[in-house]
């Protein structure tokens, strides 16, 4: 599952349809505030990022992200972003950033790549609880 985060409605809904028939399956969130709730209550394989939004910019919706799930995978898409916020995406930990028009394949390989590094996230993870629990038990 992908969460799409854009402002421009008829953009989201074309890459919606478009990332739809490739056999994706989108969600959207016309700004930071809803996505934020969105990632608090459901697991994404990727969240592709608007950065200028009206309210609760790219960054701020970034940093907030990621604070409250440091796995989550974040890939920038904007057609607006300064590459002083590109870097700033970047060292909060964005995955990468693209700018628009994105190239559909382009954009898919990298959701793919995003899924497939957040799955090998949640196995360490699951391992470390697992490790953690049989130390404490001292098996």
């Amino acid at each position: 599952m992908v969460l799409l985060v854009d402002d421009e409605h008829e953009f989201v809904n074309a890459l919606a349809d478009r990332l739809a028939l490739r056999g994706l399956d989108v969600d959207t969130a016309p700004d930071g505030q809803i996505a934020l709730a969105k990632t608090a209550r459901r697991a994404y394989d990727a969240v592709l990022l608007d950065m200028a939004m009206p309210g609760m910019d790219g960054v701020a919706t970034l940093s907030a992200m990621l604070a409250a799930n440091p796995g989550l995978q974040v890939i920038i898409l904007t057609g607006q972003a300064s590459l002083r916020q590109g870097v700033e995406a970047m060292k909060l930990g964005a995955l990468d950033l693209i700018e628009k028009p994105a190239d559909i394949d382009d954009l898919v390989r990298r959701i793919d790549d995003a899924a497939h590094r957040r799955l090998s996230l949640e196995r360490e993870r699951v391992q470390e609880r697992v490790q953690d629990i049989m130390r404490r038990k001292g098996w």
